[in-house]
């Protein structure tokens, strides 16, 4: 389900017309998208206890309250997964401990932890790092990460321990994030910017995608990252105009987060940018499609659309699961919309690994092509 059709799309991308115009690189990026089409469905990653594929044939669309708590949903079938573990899981976290580093698949509780960190069927690890502390100076109502108006100061071998431990790893991609820090004056950038440096000088093959902050709207420090080396610039929407100053801290602004993805590209032409929306907030249909069209109209080339989970009781409740074959619905509207990928589906979130391979094979395409022409 996360292969996407090469359809001419009505917003042109900068990135689309000037990297994959030629037909041999059609016909790569064709294979690209073969390669993920034969590869594991949604329901290959959602298990019962017994090991066996999920089956809500039987699902009539009706969801059961909870006892504590009628008001809440319980979760529908498709999303009642099993979690696993093993040793490259235990792995990666004790090294994480030992560098004081946080990740983002904890502190969000990421329903993929297992599945990523476990490296899965085919043994392929990820981890989102989470850089500049644990604690957020912002309080969205949808997000478990905590919040203060004056976390700790940054620690200056942040930087330098994110890039030795991700180096150690011996990984293709990577992806970094960071909690907001509005109580510094460039928004952390620079610090950011200089995780990437550090990351490049160790592996210059190593593809860096950055998940970062509004910055308050500052192209000074949109420039810094977008400048810094990285190949994915990533900034999440989360939700539809509508429901923004509902869902999200009221100093992230709808149209905001659309400037800075406009922003990002103008000055790095070069760079994929990448969004992504959560469903099931109480958004129609035509806010949904609304939300896409604005993200294509800022030129960004990657889209994620996953199911908002409920991370406590003091955050939102959940309005509506999205059903697998509506998500597959979003994926098709993302193909006609001219994204140059759409993640969508229940458990997919901003850093999804099927995302990061066909990224992956993307970037490594370009890199060949830049050595020819060389």
């Amino acid at each position: 389900m996360f292969c996407c059709r090469l359809i001419k799309h009505s917003c042109p991308s900068p990135i689309r017309s000037q990297q994959y115009s030629g037909p041999a690189s059609l016909k790569k990026l064709e294979e690209i998208r073969e390669r993920l089409a034969s590869g594991p469905s949604f329901q290959d990653f959602v298990q019962n206890p017994d090991n066996t594929r999920a089956d809500w044939s039987s699902y009539d669309g009706k969801l059961a309250r909870g006892k504590n708590d009628p008001e809440r949903l319980r979760l529908p079938p498709w999303l009642k997964t099993k979690i696993p573990t093993g040793e490259n899981f235990s792995k990666i976290k004790s090294q994480l401990r030992e560098l004081k580093l946080a990740t983002v698949c904890e502190e969000a509780r990421c329903p993929n932890i297992g599945e990523c960190w476990g490296g899965g069927e085919h043994g392929t690890q990820t981890a989102t790092i989470m850089l500049m502390g644990d604690t957020c100076t912002r309080g969205c109502r949808f997000c478990s990460v905590k919040t203060a108006r004056n976390p700790p100061p940054l620690n200056p071998d942040e930087p330098v321990s994110t890039a030795k431990a991700i180096a150690s790893w011996g990984l293709d991609y990577i992806v970094l994030t960071s909690v907001d820090r509005d109580d510094l004056s460039d928004g952390g950038a620079a610090h950011i910017a200089e995780t990437v440096k550090e990351i490049k000088e160790r592996n210059s093959n190593i593809f860096v995608e950055c998940l970062v902050p509004d910055f308050r709207g500052n192209t000074d420090s949109v420039r810094t990252v977008a400048l810094s080396g990285l190949d994915v610039y990533a900034h999440n929407i989360e939700t539809v105009e509508s429901l923004t100053p509902f869902v999200r801290d009221r100093r992230a602004n709808y149209r905001q987060t659309l400037k800075v993805l406009a922003e990002a590209k103008n000055i790095n032409p070069s760079l994929i940018t990448k969004s992504s929306i959560m469903l099931g907030l109480g958004e129609t249909d035509q806010q949904i499609e609304q939300t896409m069209k604005d993200l294509r109209e800022a030129g960004v080339d990657c889209l994620t659309l996953g199911q908002y989970m409920q991370p406590t009781k003091r955050h939102l409740k959940v309005n509506e699961y999205v059903t697998p074959e509506k998500f597959k619905h979003w994926e098709l509207k993302g193909n006609e919309l001219g994204f140059l990928y759409t993640a969508s589906g229940p458990l997919v979130r901003s850093s999804y690994k099927a995302g990061e391979f066909f990224i992956t094979s993307i970037l490594k395409e370009r890199k060949a092509q830049t050595s020819e022409s060389s």
